[in-house]
């Protein structure tokens, strides 16, 4: 069984900064590409950021610049660091993981539970 658990979310100003983590749990042989996304009230779930095993990262267009997409393959890690935060940044942030737990290889895509994240003054 393979588990993903976001933490740092919380409560910052207008121009503040949060770090996201994520750490994959569990089985895990390798974890290939993992993401960020996002989903505000009565809006769809967004992708944010993307990083793939070799560090190629891609980032939604309203975060570039500001937040940057990092991971830590001997830690199973993922991390957000979000800077100059808006109030269009309040959203759920999730973390994406493609997992390969057994020795067919397959991957399997794991969620986490989500962390909240809300900038208001």
């Amino acid at each position: 069984q393979v588990q993903l658990a976001e933490s740092g979310g919380g409560l910052v100003q207008p121009g503040g900064s949060l770090r996201l983590s994520c750490e994959a749990s569990g089985s895990i042989l390798r974890i290939n590409d993992m993401a960020w996304y996002r989903q505000a009230p009565g809006k769809e779930r967004e992708r944010v950021a993307f990083i793939d095993a070799g560090g190629t990262t891609i980032y939604g267009d309203s975060v570039k610049g500001r937040f940057t997409i990092s991971r830590d393959n001997a830690k199973n890690s993922l991390y957000l660091q979000m800077n100059n935060l808006k109030p269009d940044d309040t959203a759920v942030y999730y973390c994406f993981a493609f997992v390969i737990w057994s020795h067919d290889m397959r991957e399997w895509d794991y969620w986490g539970q989500g962390t909240q994240v809300t900038v208001s003054a």
